[in-house]
């Protein structure tokens, strides 16, 4: 009998030494939050052979976690449902209602990194938003898919577990908000979707900041524009975004569209133009016209890479109208978006596009 009572609290002692070499692991574990949006990498196609027809934000969170055990090595992760929606369908409420709550999170003791789960249509306007204003060092990554989890060669789950690994990882703090897919680091005020069938559809003209090999990352250069801790902008100071229209240049161009989106009590409008930011003839008027009404002009292009220089194509010193620099149209409606939540006039408005 009493051989029987040693054995038992041996056993016991044991039980409570395991479980507390189990809780000492898990402590030192990063804590990330994976709060999820909906998008590819929550997808499900018919088929395996299904890589680009499929139906968008299927699978919930808590199912693309238990999916990927794999993440149980890196950090101690937990995840939300933000929304379930397709990226293309994303509004200025989705951008708010996520952001609060990224900024909420980040405040937090035990919350060491977010990882935000998005559908690529619009994954770089996200990403670029919250790098604007979120006030945090504390390491954010936005991740998708280009492919449902349910096709053959599914690119999310590799994606999804860099994104983790990067966020929990102290050496990806204070290089701003990242997307990681196709194993690279990306700045997420760079990086543009730039094809629409491949695996490695993102891309930054100025390149990426790193790599993520098997879990490490190794890294290369640092942004250099202001972003979430140095910027002038904090979610926390305002409830909605300012509304602002995207108008584009092309050949045979009329002023229907300009003059419309001119009468929408719009703050803003970026002229999408060709080549380096240039306006039709028969447009300057119209784009004076809405400048007129104290609408900001903002030149932006459809062009992919470069940037536009300014009083180079147009004199915007004499319109009093804005460049965009190197950011592409949908990147420009997010900063003047931003930005005009503020009273600003089209110098501070500048300074801002040279800074961000």
């Amino acid at each position: 009998m009493q051989l029987k009572s040693k054995l038992i609290n041996l056993v016991a002692g044991l039980g409570l030494a395991a479980l507390t070499t189990l809780a000492a692991a898990q402590s030192a574990k990063p804590n990330v939050v994976i709060l999820a949006t909906g998008g590819t990498i929550a997808g499900a196609g018919a088929s395996a052979l299904n890589s680009a027809t499929y139906a968008a934000a299927k699978v919930p969170v808590d199912k693309l976690l238990a999916g990927l055990p794999e993440l149980a090595n890196v950090a101690n992760v937990k995840g939300e449902q933000v929304s379930q929606i397709a990226s293309e369908s994303f509004t200025n409420d989705n951008l708010m209602k996520l952001g609060k709550r990224v900024s909420a999170l980040v405040k937090q003791a035990d919350v060491d990194g977010i990882v935000v789960t998005h559908g690529t249509d619009t994954l770089e306007e996200t990403a670029y938003f919250l790098n604007l204003v979120i006030r945090t060092s504390k390491p954010i990554v936005v991740v998708g898919s280009m492919r449902p989890g349910t096709a053959l060669s599914a690119d999310g789950a590799l994606n999804l577990y860099d994104a983790v690994s990067v966020a929990a990882s102290k050496d990806a703090a204070g290089k701003g908000v990242l997307v990681t897919m196709n194993d690279e680091i990306q700045s997420g005020r760079d990086v543009t979707k730039k094809t629409n069938i491949k695996t490695e559809a993102f891309k930054s003209q100025w390149g990426p900041l790193g790599m993520v090999v098997e879990g490490n990352n190794y890294w290369f250069r640092a942004p250099v524009k202001r972003h979430t801790l140095q910027s002038e902008f904090n979610i926390d100071e305002f409830e909605a975004l300012a509304p602002v229209e995207i108008v584009y240049g092309y050949g045979n161009v009329s002023r229907t569209a300009l003059d419309a989106v001119g009468k929408s009590g719009i703050k803003a409008l970026i002229h999408g133009g060709t080549g380096n930011g240039s306006v039709a003839d028969r447009i300057v008027p119209a784009l004076q016209d809405v400048r007129a009404k104290g609408i900001q002009v903002i030149r932006s292009s459809r062009v992919p890479d470069g940037f536009v220089l300014r009083n180079a194509e147009q004199p915007d010193d004499k319109y009093d109208w804005v460049v965009a620099h190197d950011l592409n149209p949908q990147k420009a409606r997010i900063l003047a978006a931003v930005a005009l939540t503020k009273p600003m006039d089209s110098k501070e408005l500048q300074r801002i596009f040279w800074q961000y």
